[in-house]
Parts: structure tokens; C-alpha cells; sequence
């Protein structure tokens, strides 16, 4: 994911959507808790462990979980530093 040239120097930008492609590479559902240790496994900021520590029991489609994580960095005001995931 390219990093709009209006984001100033954020190397996390585009982190939590590597994070969903390689939960996603083999699987096409995830539980809460596969989503919680993959996050703690990719090494993820805090920030983003906090947005993903926000995620309500269940499981996900790529799509569902894709529109948790991005209410989530809506609601905090991190797209621009993160990004969005599709």
C-alpha cells in the first residue's frame, strides 16, 4: 500500500493492512482470538493492538473484520496515520 504524499513520515501507514492480508493469505474465516494473538505475533504498534483489542467477540469474514478495524480507526481519528484495510 502506497503512502499518500500527504502523511508525514509515518512508517505505520499501511501496517494494519499487511496485518489482514497475512491473516487472510490461507484462512477465510478468523476467530477474536486468532485476530488477538497474530496481532501480538506481527509485532504490531500498540496503537494498532489497541484498535484490534476493541474487536467484538466472533468471527470474521476479510470483509466484517475489515469494517470493525476501520470504525475503530475512524472513531480514534488514525486513518491518516494508518490508513484504512480492505
Amino acid at each position: 500500500m502506497e503512502k499518500p504524499p500527504y502523511i508525514p513520515n509515518s512508517d505505520e501507514y499501511g501496517e494494519l493492512q499487511r496485518f489482514v492480508d497475512a491473516l487472510f493469505m490461507s484462512e477465510h474465516f478468523v476467530d477474536n482470538l486468532d485476530v488477538q494473538v497474530m496481532a501480538e505475533t506481527f509485532d504490531l504498534p500498540y496503537d494498532l493492538l489497541e484498535v484490534v483489542g476493541m474487536l467484538p467477540s466472533g468471527v470474521y469474514e476479510r470483509p466484517r473484520l475489515a469494517d470493525q478495524l476501520n470504525s475503530a480507526l475512524v472513531a480514534h481519528g488514525w486513518t491518516q496515520r494508518f490508513g484504512t484495510v480492505e
